[in-house]
């Protein structure tokens, strides 16, 4: 497996910054878009990126903030433009539109939902989707009034402590997404950190990797998603 950073020229002649990773060998399982939290492309995100490389996904973290350096800038047509990007990498390196994902983090998550109403995918995992009834920000759409519109199955992590979102949001975010007619499955751990993408939590080789003790929720969070991937993207 190898991670790097290059860069994607985009259609207003500016260039995306990408971080990704590649499996060693053949054949790749899929291709996965890992849109990252508010904090930005952190070491959290490379081992994320990493790990879903060692589990034989070609994968891409397009770094969101290139245009100003602020989660300020992040809309609904930047994050369309990004991922666009993002997923044509991957059709460049022989992955079809139904073998591609997108998982996202906080404010990566909310652009992931907004992404897999938008476009054609495999499947698509998120993490902490905010926005759910309000804009997260300017641009992007309330979560409610496009999580209807899913094309691929979806599923989404929350923590009842801990995530920006009330659980009665996250009720009628659920409810919302069933009338896609897409497979969902909305996961609320109680009480538990879940958040396997968080710089606080402990640093461990692999982000993906299995934990034990205080890590058993992360780790248990972490092999949903991996089996959501593995079931979906086919």
């Amino acid at each position: 497996m190898t991670t790097r950073t290059e860069t994607i020229p985009l259609v207003d002649d500016t260039e995306l910054a990408v971080t990704v990773g590649e499996p060693d060998g053949t054949p790749i399982r899929g291709g996965i878009v890992v849109l990252h939290s508010s904090r930005g492309v952190t070491e959290r995100t490379e081992r994320i990126v990493a790990g879903l490389a060692d589990e034989g996904w070609l994968t891409v973290a397009p770094h969101l903030f290139h245009r100003t350096g602020s989660a300020d800038e992040v809309s609904g047509a930047s994050v369309l433009a990004d991922s666009d990007a993002s997923f044509g990498w991957l059709a460049e390196h022989g992955v079809s539109a139904d073998r591609m994902g997108v998982l996202g983090f906080d404010l990566g998550a909310t652009a992931a939902l907004v992404v897999a109403s938008q476009r054609s995918l495999g499947a698509a995992v998120t993490v902490a989707a905010a926005g759910v009834a309000r804009p997260l920000a300017d641009g992007l759409p309330p979560l409610l009034d496009v999580v209807g519109e899913l094309t691929c199955p979806w599923l989404g992590l929350y923590g009842e402590t801990g995530d920006p979102v009330d659980p009665e949001d996250v009720d009628r975010l659920r409810e919302a997404a069933h009338t896609s007619g897409a497979v969902v499955d909305v996961i609320v751990y109680p009480d538990t950190e879940h958040r396997f993408d968080d710089a606080d939590s402990p640093v461990v080789p692999d982000a993906l990797a299995a934990g034990e003790g205080e890590e058993g929720t992360r780790s248990e969070a972490r092999h949903r998603v991996l089996n959501w991937f593995d079931a979906h993207l086919r």
